[in-house]
């Protein structure tokens, strides 16, 4: 029932493993199911983590190729991601030693997004990161031209 259950109604599911956690009925789990959600939660904060460091490295390129066109908007994105991504860390300490493949893993779609956001060419951006993960993560740190 619990296999039905998942795959028909995930909500109800969700509420019916936890209702059997709370009461201790631990062999009425729908233990596969729920190792693979649990795993799925994880893989989510992973990938916030990445997203966050895409659209802020993104930012920091636009921020020191485009230094012409520098708006408040692009300032105010910078900082925000600084500060989400500091309070998922806090918030998920396990991913700290995380960060820097997190880090790396979204270089190219940060270089990606700065090209297509800003219009320039491919090769007014660097191929490799230009930024250290310290740097990307300072509030005093704004890329010059």
């Amino acid at each position: 029932m619990s296999t039905t259950l998942y795959e028909q109604d995930f909500y109800s599911w969700v509420h019916q493993q936890s209702s059997l956690l709370r009461q201790g009925k631990f062999e009425q789990l729908d233990l596969p199911h729920l190792v693979e959600e649990l795993e799925d939660l994880g893989k989510r904060h992973y990938e916030q983590l990445e997203s966050r460091l895409m659209q802020l490295i993104a930012h920091l390129l636009n921020w020191q190729v485009q230094h012409w066109k520098r708006t408040n908007s692009w300032r105010a994105t910078i900082r925000v991601q600084r500060r989400a991504i500091a309070k998922l860390l806090q918030r998920n300490p396990g991913l700290k030693s995380r960060l820097e493949e997190a880090m790396s893993e979204s270089w190219e779609q940060a270089r990606d997004l700065a090209i297509i956001e800003t219009d320039l060419p491919d090769e007014q951006f660097p191929e490799l990161c230009p930024f250290s993960l310290e740097q990307v993560m300072s509030e005093n740190f704004w890329p010059e031209p």
